[in-house]
Parts: C-alpha cells; structure tokens; sequence
C-alpha cells in the first residue's frame, strides 16, 4: 500500500464518498480516510477529495453552503501547501463557490439532470492530472448532474486560455457549458475541478478505465 492517504471529505448529502473510496483504495491500494466536514484537521493528510453529491441538499445553490464549512477553511492553507486537491460533481461546485477555481455551476441549458457516459477532449496536462499527447487525447467518463453548466466571462476564459488552466472539454456539450469546459486547474497546478466522474470509470468491466490516472495523479 502508498504511504500517501487521501482524505474523502463528508458532507450532509455527499452520495459518492463511497464510490470514490471503492476507487481509491479498491482500485488503486490508495490509502484513505473519510474526513467530516465540520473538522478542521489535515494532519496526515496528503491530498483531498470532494465527492460528488448534494452538500446541505444543495440549498440556495450547489455548494453555496458548504463552503462555510471548517474544513474548507483548513483547504486554504492545504492547498498553499502544494498538496492536491480533486473536487468532483458537487465537489467542483464548491470549489467555484469557495474561491479555489474561478467562474461558476448553474443549471443545466434544458433544466434536466443528464447520466451518461460523455466523450471529452484532454486540453491541458497541467498539474500531472491528464496525460496529453499528439496522439489520443480523448476519454471517456460518466457525468450525473442536474447543475454542471460551467460558466465565465470573457477575461476569465482569456485567463483559462492563456494559463493552460483548461483540462477538459465536452466533445458533447449536454449541458450548454460554455467554451464545452467540463473541468479546470487552479495555476498552481494542484487543484483539480471537473463534473464528470473519475471515480466511476476505474473499472473494465465498469464504466472503462480512463478515470484511473487521474485519481492516481492525487499521489504523486
């Protein structure tokens, strides 16, 4: 087993928490440890995962709640750290919500939740999260959300751009994002925020594999 542990947080409404466990430690011998939203305590922690799911069943907007959270208080000096951090779904809406990742999460165009596996486009190996080549940079992963339309405006698309801080882009947008952005990095390189679901694609006979570098990428 990796010496390094990935903390899971807990939030009321998180529902993937355990799938990313299954990933984590089923999947890839990760070493993991659930954390409560309303600790403070990173120590011995070397990176973090914010599931997807519903925190504080999404009231006034996704993630909005949670952000207030102790631990999300804790993240600010985790990730000045350096150390990783992957929010996913839900997760990525609290990571707009709190700061860590610009732009926003509204509702999907047509107002319907979508659950389908989804091509997406590699655009930026920043931070190690994707492997980018001249070759194949295509994946697929599932998507489950009812609110995962990615918004920004212009100068923050520019930023995105200019930064290399796009990661991924639907190859079909359902859910009107603009750009088709599914997922950003922070400049540093150590956040990651993305709807799709890698946690679910970490199996051949579940959902494929393309999922597992970027989970692994959390440790190293």
């Amino acid at each position: 087993m990796n010496k390094f542990t990935v903390g899971i947080v807990v939030f009321p409404g998180s529902n993937c928490d355990r799938d990313v466990y299954w990933a984590l430690y089923g999947c890839l011998d990760i070493k993991t440890k659930f954390i409560w939203h309303e600790s403070s305590d990173l120590s011995g922690i070397d990176a973090i995962v914010l599931p997807g799911g519903f925190s504080y069943g999404d009231y006034l907007r996704c993630g909005a709640v949670a952000r207030f959270s102790p631990l999300i208080n804790s993240l600010y000096d985790f990730v000045k750290s350096g150390r990783k951090v992957l929010g996913i779904c839900n997760g990525f809406q609290i990571l707009t919500e709190s700061g860590f990742l610009p732009g926003a999460l509204s509702a999907n165009k047509n107002l319907n939740f979508i659950c389908k596996d989804v091509p997406l486009e590699i655009t930026s190996s920043k931070g190690g999260w994707f492997i980018k080549d001249n070759e194949n940079n295509h994946i697929n992963l599932p998507i489950a959300h009812g609110e995962g339309r990615y918004y920004c405006d212009n100068d923050t698309y520019k930023e995105l751009v200019d930064n290399e801080l796009i990661a991924l882009k639907y190859l079909e947008n359902l859910n009107g994002s603009s750009w088709d952005i599914a997922g950003i990095i922070n400049k540093k390189g150590n956040v990651l925020g993305l709807m799709p679901h890698p946690e679910r694609a970490c199996d051949k006979t579940i959902g494929g594999i393309d999922g597992l570098h970027t989970l692994m990428s959390l440790i190293t």
